[in-house]
C-alpha cells in the first residue's frame, strides 16, 4: 500500500490513485436565513403561570431549540421544487421580577413556522436493501425511495426582546390546540396553552438556519487511498491548571475601564448580551 495521505488541502493531483463510484446524499439546493422573528406567543408552564401572575418586569431571557418538524412537498406546476415547511420548537425561560431582589425563572414554549422553495431534482425509484445473514435468508430491510430529504440546521436561537400585552376578547389569535409528545414531555410540568387570563407575554428570537434539499445518489470521485488514523488515542486527559491560567490574557480593561464599550458582533457574543440584559 502507498503513503497513506492525510485530509487536507491538496497541491498535487498526480498522487490520486483511482476513480471510484460511491453512494452519498448529493446537495441539490440550500439557503440560509437570519430571522427575526417578532411577538412569538410565550406558553408557560403552570408554575411559570403563577409565577408570571404577580410580574412586575421580565428581563430578558434564553432560549433553546427543542425540535424541528419538517414537511416535504411538491410545488404544483413547478417540476422539480418542492415546499419545505418547518416548524420550530422552543424551551424559553424568562427572567421575570416580581418584587424580590432576585428575579425568577419561568419556563415556556415557543412556536415558529417557516416555510422555504428549493430545488430537489425529479426521481422517484423505490430502493429494496437486505442485511446479509449467512447459511439463512437475508433479513428484508424497509423499502424506501430516494425523493429528496430536507436537512435543517439551526443553532439556539437569541432572546432580543419581551413584552406584556393583555389578552385580546376578540377571538383573533389562534391558541395551540395540540403538541406532539416528545415536545410536552421536555418540560416538567404542563404547559398553559388556553390562557384566560389578562395577560399574554410575547417573546422576539433571532434564529440563524441552513436548509438544504438531498438524494441519495452515486458519484465518481477521485481518491487517493486509504483513510488510515496516524494519531495516537490519548488517555491522559489531566492538564496542568496553572498552565492553563497562564495562558489566560491579564484583564486590563477590568481594572481601568476603556472609555467606549463596543456592542457584540459575533452570535456566542450577541446571545450572551442578550440573555442578561
Amino acid at each position: 500500500m502507498a503513503e497513506n495521505g492525510m485530509p487536507g488541502p491538496v497541491c498535487d493531483l498526480s498522487s490520486v490513485r483511482e476513480s471510484v463510484c460511491i453512494h452519498t446524499r448529493k446537495i441539490f439546493d440550500s439557503c440560509r436565513d437570519k430571522d427575526c422573528i417578532e411577538d412569538l406567543r410565550f406558553y408557560p408552564t403552570t408554575a411559570a403561570q403563577e409565577i408570571l401572575s404577580g410580574c412586575q418586569m421580565i428581563r430578558g431571557g434564553t432560549a433553546e431549540l427543542l425540535y424541528v418538524y419538517t414537511d416535504v412537498e411538491p410545488v404544483t406546476f413547478n417540476r422539480g421544487f418542492y415546499s419545505i415547511d418547518m416548524r420550530f420548537f422552543y424551551r424559553v425561560t424568562l427572567q421575570v421580577a416580581a418584587g424580590t431582589p432576585r428575579c425568577a425563572e419561568a419556563e415556556g414554549l415557543c412556536v415558529f413556522d417557516k416555510r422555504c422553495i428549493l430545488f430537489g431534482s425529479e426521481g422517484s425509484a423505490k430502493i429494496f436493501t437486505s442485511d446479509t445473514v449467512m447459511d439463512d435468508l437475508d433479513i428484508p430491510g424497509r423499502v424506501s425511495t430516494n425523493l429528496p430529504t430536507a436537512v435543517v440546521e439551526a443553532v439556539d436561537p437569541i432572546v432580543l426582546d419581551t413584552r406584556m400585552a393583555e389578552n385580546c376578547s376578540c377571538g383573533c389569535e389562534c391558541c395551540l390546540a395540540e403538541l406532539p409528545g416528545y415536545i410536552t414531555q421536555c418540560f416538567s410540568q404542563p404547559l398553559v396553552l388556553n390562557d384566560c387570563g389578562s395577560r399574554r407575554y410575547y417573546v422576539t428570537l433571532g434564529q440563524f438556519t441552513l436548509v438544504r434539499l438531498e438524494r441519495d445518489t452515486q458519484l465518481l470521485i477521485p481518491v487517493y487511498d486509504y483513510c488510515i488514523p496516524q494519531t495516537e488515542c490519548c488517555t491522559d486527559d489531566q492538564q496542568d491548571p496553572c498552565g492553563l491560567f497562564r495562558s489566560v490574557a491579564f484583564p486590563v480593561s477590568e481594572f481601568f475601564p476603556p472609555n467606549t464599550v463596543e456592542m457584540p458582533k459575533d452570535y456566542v457574543s450577541t446571545r450572551n448580551y442578550c440573555a442578561c440584559k
